[in-house]
């Protein structure tokens, strides 16, 4: 696959195309120094993969992702940056992957092999972007984790629990830490999450039903969830006669 690398910065270039040299199935085809360039190379060279930077003079790569994804093959775009709080707008402008400087090898190799283009169909519909769509609410979870920004569809989440200062989010891979509180994860998502106690909510999509521990304590099945999370008393009248409707 045909890749174009885009940084300002000449040892940040250097290093990520000495990094893919290495790595099978991969050909550095071109590389360009901002946005103006790397749209110019996109369109000239018509690269499957753009590794690209967030922050450049001129068009920053936020806004070359927006004009790559207009083109009629667009590349697949994995961002590079040192700045994380750019995750959910770079998956909103077609990111394929969002990888934190220095990138390491086995990240970008990772990222790489999960890459394929997206046209733009794919894309909305990836994205969501249809008519029943909620636009003030994300599509995706970001979280800080020790690969990068890792991204996770809501549709995979099966419900966030509160520990402290921090919102653990169980979804279908595993599980991340992210700093939302429960109240505005509440507020954003609406009626597709329900709350069972003051430290949990639930996704809507994947509640089964509700039944008693031996101990007559009400509690919550999911859908692919073994664990099964305590429902509060105050919660128990208003979750029953919920999932009677299921």
């Amino acid at each position: 696959m045909k890749v174009l690398v885009v940084d300002d910065e000449k040892l940040a270039r250097e290093r990520l195309v000495r990094m893919l040299e290495i790595l099978d199935d991969y050909e550095v085809s071109g590389v360009a120094e901002n946005g103006d360039d790397a749209i110019r190379q996109a369109i000239k060279l018509e690269p499957d993969i753009v590794l690209l930077d967030i922050r450049m003079p001129g068009i920053d790569g936020l806004e070359a992702g927006k004009q790559l994804a207009t083109l009629a093959n667009p590349p697949a775009v994995i961002f590079c940056t040192a700045f994380g709080e750019h995750a959910v707008e770079a998956f909103n402008v077609n990111a394929s992957g969002y990888l934190m400087k220095p990138v390491r090898r086995d990240a970008l190799a990772e990222a790489l092999g999960k890459v394929s283009t997206v046209n733009k169909v794919q894309m909305e519909a990836m994205m969501g972007k249809d008519e029943t769509s909620d636009a003030r609410s994300r599509t995706h979870i970001s979280a800080k984790t020790r690969r990068g920004i890792e991204l996770i569809p809501l549709t995979e989440v099966k419900f966030f629990q509160a520990d402290h200062k921090y919102v653990t989010v169980r979804h279908e891979s595993g599980e991340v830490l992210i700093d939302d509180t429960l109240r505005d994860l509440e507020t954003e998502f609406g009626d597709r999450v329900v709350r069972i106690h003051r430290n949990a909510l639930v996704m809507m999509d994947h509640l089964e039903g509700l039944e008693r521990d031996p101990s007559g304590h009400y509690q919550v099945r999911m859908r692919g969830v073994d664990e099964r999370l305590d429902v509060s008393r105050r919660h128990v009248s208003g979750l029953r006669r919920l999932v009677q409707t299921l």
